[in-house]
């Protein structure tokens, strides 16, 4: 909602907006630039196979606990988001809620948050119907959501397997090596345990790079010369590259048309979803 780049609607099956937020009554939905909502969905009539849903929440985004703690607000919430669907031809609603029973991102919480995320997925479904797209986004390995208790009532789940760590490590790495904390195959066992199908599962995958303190998360690793003190490395384990300061140290991992084909591969192999 934040830029106005150009997309080409023939390269992707689904777009999601960002964000909607819940609203400060805590029984609806606030757009983030709506304006830029409408332009997103007008791709559809160039290309008519396009999805285009609206995701609420995002990081920090809160009064998530609030408005699923009773059932007026989450059933007044699941019709205005049906509402909005109808109003702006949307094919569906992303529930990213960071994260039910979690304050981590300064937001309310409440221990009763994950029955009632399971609640208000129930509410979500009867009200959007089976017609429509109901997803959410999930926390790489799997915490805070009941999924043998709501993957009924999805279509599909969009994995965060990125941002799983700093440099020293890799943060989307596909496999584990001596430089991962956690793995996207990892976040995709945890998710199957949990109680999703594989078939449910789509991959998230970064378009930058995380570094630590010494470089910053946003960098083109294709502007580095080896003159910065930097050189382009591949950690063949955890099939990903990242940059390595002169005495070898991984100081930002990242992915690059390689790691991305590779990560693509697994997921045709394996019966994901999607990426």
């Amino acid at each position: 909602s934040w830029k106005d780049v150009p997309v080409d609607p023939f390269v992707m099956t689904h777009i999601n907006y960002a964000f909607g937020h819940v609203n400060d009554t805590f029984d609806g939905v606030r757009i983030d630039n709506p304006e830029r909502l409408k332009k997103i969905v007008d791709l559809k009539e160039i290309n008519p196979e396009l999805k285009v849903m609206l995701s609420i929440g995002g990081w920090g985004s809160g009064r998530f606990s609030e408005m699923a703690s009773t059932a007026e607000t989450r059933l007044s919430f699941a019709e205005d988001c049906l509402a909005i669907v109808e109003a702006y031809g949307l094919d569906g609603i992303d529930i990213d809620w960071e994260y039910p029973t979690s304050d981590a991102a300064g937001i309310s919480s409440s221990p009763d948050d994950r029955e009632n995320f399971n609640l208000l997925m129930k509410d979500l479904r009867e009200v959007l119907g089976t017609g429509r797209l109901l997803t959410l986004a999930s926390s790489a390995y799997a915490e805070y959501i009941d999924f043998h208790a709501c993957e009924k009532y999805l279509d599909f789940v969009n994995i965060m397997t990125y941002d799983m760590a700093n440099a020293p490590f890799h943060h989307a790495a596909l496999y584990a090596s001596e430089n991962t904390e956690g793995t996207c195959v990892g976040a995709i066992a945890a998710h199957v345990e949990a109680g999703v199908p594989v078939s449910k599962l789509v991959l998230g995958v970064p378009f930058y790079g995380r570094g630590g303190t010494s470089m910053p998360r946003f960098v083109d690793y294709r502007n580095i010369k080896e003159e910065d003190g930097m050189v382009q490395m591949w950690d063949e384990k955890a099939q990903a590259p990242y940059l390595a300061d002169k005495d070898g140290n991984l100081v930002l991992g990242y992915d690059t048309p390689k790691s991305l084909t590779l990560k693509c591969d697994y997921i045709k192999e394996n019966g994901l979803l999607g990426v």
